[in-house]
């Protein structure tokens, strides 16, 4: 990925790593005192949204870094929390709900990571289990390339039995997790889809024998593995090519290794729908049969999801009778019809994501 030009906080421009994420990306360099200039440049361009990709702003958070994941009380939560590294993306998938979700949308890193290492330490030393991923805001290894962010973390995640770190992603830039102790407390983990759907909706991402590739060297390395069908989408033959997609995983990882698999389908607020028919001419995502959803998200009608995953769900099972799969924000009719059960019969969904990570992470507390 090129960058037209780097903005750099002038409160952080005296950093280490902004000089080092500086000379890894040839583009000009500008210190601005806010981010109002930032903001501006990306607003007055004809597609902002696509213009902001190729904008990076190195900056602070200045909130908190860890925070719970917005989920909705409408529907079941698995309690994720988010280690808010940055926002915004360089992948450009049609479905993406961070189009909307900033205003304007701009590629921020943030370099302040004495503050992100002093929440994680908190977290840690107050003790109990956390869920924690990076790929809420942005996609969790878009940065490697420039920041080496990795090396900072997953150590640190390692060093510690209570909490397990989830690395999202759609790449295959996993080059920089060869090497450093993890101690299986990382999940590397792929958002998943059919070829037809990362061909048409999911520009810049890795293909999917690329992200299998790359799932299969992460195991060699000792890491356990995550799988995310979310967004999958309805269409003429979706089910027989997103069975497809789970053959495929279980012939190249070890079914053993995986610890969770997630399934949701596309859901959008409705001002999403003018955006992708504007980017995404030819996409046709927008035209399924869709209700308005209790959270005000169109969704796909209730009984076409549920056929989907209940095929999803017993294939999975022919392969890992034992195995984790849980929903992103469906109601408990849907888990039934789906699976047989509703969470709350196991002791609740962030109970049940917790002892899968115990079993296959060795987490405790």
């Amino acid at each position: 990925m090129s960058f037209h030009r780097i903005y750099v906080d002038a409160r952080v421009g005296d950093t280490p790593l902004v000089d080092r994420i500086c000379g890894r990306v040839d583009a000009p360099v500008v210190t601005v005192e806010n981010e109002k200039a930032v903001f501006r440049s990306v607003s007055a361009s004809e597609d902002p949204i696509a213009f902001g990709k190729q904008v990076l702003f190195l900056t602070r958070n200045k909130g908190r870094f860890v925070r719970p994941c917005p989920g909705t009380r409408h529907y079941t939560c698995c309690l994720y929390e988010i280690l808010h590294i940055g926002t915004y993306c360089t992948l450009d998938c049609s479905y993406c709900i961070l189009q909307t979700y900033f205003h304007p949308p701009v590629l921020q890193f943030f370099v302040n990571q004495a503050d992100m290492v002093a929440d994680l330490d908190r977290l840690f030393s107050r003790g109990g289990r956390h869920r924690i991923g990076t790929g809420e805001f942005t996609d969790s290894l878009i940065w490697e390339p420039w920041t080496g962010l990795s090396h900072e973390i997953v150590p640190r995640f390692a060093a510690q039995t209570g909490s397990v770190l989830e690395l999202k992603t759609k790449t295959i830039a996993i080059e920089s997790l060869e090497n450093l102790h993890h101690n299986r407390k990382t999940i590397v983990a792929w958002s998943m889809n059919t070829p037809r759907v990362i061909q048409t909706e999911e520009r810049r991402t890795a293909s999917l024998d690329q992200r299998l590739s790359a799932a299969a060297r992460a195991e060699s390395w000792g890491y356990p593995l995550a799988f995310h069908f979310d967004p999958m989408i309805i269409y003429d033959g979706c089910i027989d090519e997103y069975l497809g997609v789970i053959d495929q995983i279980f012939s190249r990882v070890s079914a053993q290794n995986i610890v969770w698999i997630s399934l949701g389908t596309f859901r959008f607020m409705p001002s999403l729908k003018p955006i992708i028919q504007h980017r995404f001419e030819t996409s046709k995502i927008v035209y399924g049969e869709f209700i308005t959803g209790l959270d005000g998200k169109m969704r796909y009608f209730k009984p076409l999801r549920i056929a989907l995953y209940r095929a999803m769900v017993q294939r999975i099972r022919d392969y890992a009778p034992d195995g984790m799969v849980y929903f992103c924000m469906e109601d408990d009719e849907v888990w039934k019809k789906s699976t047989g059960y509703v969470p709350a019969e196991q002791g609740g969904l962030p109970a049940m994501l917790d002892r899968r990570a115990e079993m296959i992470c060795g987490l405790d507390g």
